[in-house]
């Protein structure tokens, strides 16, 4: 199967014909395997030579997909657009950090994940810290703020 699908659907209409309906993947990220830039879509799969233009994120570091679709789903469910991300850098400890078109870089914890991405979500909206580079949640109960 193309790795473009995302699913497809086929119905027999008698007498001889069939209505296949194929629905494409939607590109969530694009990452750097074996010097070689493929594309992650919505359906778990690597995809080589796309020409998108959209604004995706760039993923740098060793993960895997039940990570990425797990910190995605949080996203998603957020008050935070996933759009906004330029960068996410995974790291062996299981932890992730998102770089925001802005330059901002987010360490996020390894655990309580929403309640992070709620949290950086609410300050990013703040135009108090509008001259953020950088919100550190990684350690329980704190926050670490530096300004540009």
């Amino acid at each position: 199967m193309n790795n473009l699908v995302e699913k497809y659907h086929v119905v027999k209409k008698y007498p001889s014909s069939l209505e296949i309906k194929i629905i494409k993947t939607q590109i969530l990220a694009k990452i750097k395997k074996n010097d070689k830039l493929l594309f992650l879509g919505s359906n778990g799969k690597l995809i080589e030579n796309q020409n998108n233009t959209n604004r995706i994120p760039f993923i740098f570091g060793d993960f895997s997909n039940e990570e990425f679709f797990k910190l995605k789903s949080i996203v998603d469910k957020s008050n935070f657009d996933y759009k906004r991300i330029k960068n996410l850098f995974f790291f062996k400890s299981g932890r992730w950090d998102l770089e925001i078109n802005s330059g901002t870089l987010i360490k996020l914890p390894k655990s309580k994940l929403s309640e992070a991405v709620d949290l950086f979500s609410q300050i990013l909206k703040n135009d108090q810290f509008k001259d953020i580079k950088l919100i550190d949640l990684r350690q329980t109960n704190q926050l670490i703020i530096n300004e540009r």
